[in-house]
């Protein structure tokens, strides 16, 4: 099946932020690429002939949350790597029901195990997530190879149902049984949007969650090369400029 034909059956696209709609940096948003997402997003409220896009992250609530309303996202988002789901409808946050009290007693004992043992050496933990922890340190080199091993030993050790990840810049602690996966099975439970009708966009290879339940998936130029290889499409603009490209590409074809 061809871009153009697949296309033409979207009637979503769940996209990353973190390298997709923003940087994975602290640099500015690309505010004027972003104004064209709102645009398309407006089109597709208003005339129902485009597939608007909706945000799967691992970032926290808020920041999700604020996202979605930049870029008039009509539809609910899901965040925090899988544990909430928001709806801008009637603005109400659902925590996935599968996680239980004992499992966010985890997640607590996980971050005081962090702030104590790893806070000494510049690790810091992002702030506004419950379900899951991410980590941070500026030297990336550092993150990815003694404070990844710290962590998956402490996991092991403590015997927590966590999995655990690296991504360009974090360290991402997640419950197992939670993902971008099973945040979009909710999603299409609550939408009734299938799989089939379904296009993502994503950057790492964390995004595979999204790539195993869409029907086409597409990759900004910036997004790591393994997840390329993986793609429908990949086009040469990076992050946020990517994703407008991707949107011409489906909007074209559905118009």
């Amino acid at each position: 099946m061809t871009l153009d034909e697949q296309s033409a059956r979207f009637d979503a696209v769940i996209c990353d932020v973190d390298g997709c709609l923003s940087p994975e940096t602290a640099d500015p948003f690309d505010l004027p690429n972003l104004a064209l997402i709102a645009a398309h997003n407006t089109r597709a409220i208003e005339t129902g002939e485009f597939p608007p896009v909706t945000l799967c992250t691992g970032r926290p609530v808020p920041f999700a949350e604020s996202m979605a309303r930049a870029i008039r996202c009509p539809l609910p988002i899901m965040a925090e790597n899988g544990a909430w789901i928001w709806d801008p409808s009637d603005n109400s946050h659902e925590l996935d029901p599968s996680i239980t009290i004992e499992h966010l007693d985890a997640i607590g004992e996980l971050t005081r195990w962090v702030e104590s043992e790893l806070g000494p050496r510049g690790v810091t933990v992002q702030p506004g997530k419950r379900a899951a922890v991410s980590l941070y340190h500026p030297d990336t080199e550092l993150l990815g190879t003694e404070v990844l091993r710290s962590a998956e030993a402490r996991v092991v050790e403590a015997g927590w149902p966590i999995r655990v990840s690296m991504t360009w810049l974090y360290i991402n602690l997640d419950l197992e049984h939670v993902s971008k996966a099973s945040a979009i099975e909710r999603w299409i439970a609550k939408t009734g949007i299938q799989r089939e009708r379904l296009a993502g966009i994503g950057d790492t290879t964390s995004d595979r969650k999204i790539r195993e339940k869409v029907s086409f998936f597409a990759c900004p130029g910036n997004a790591q090369d393994e997840l390329k290889a993986e793609a429908d499409l990949v086009v040469e603009s990076r992050e946020a400029a990517g994703v407008v490209e991707i949107l011409d590409r489906i909007s074209g074809a559905d118009g």
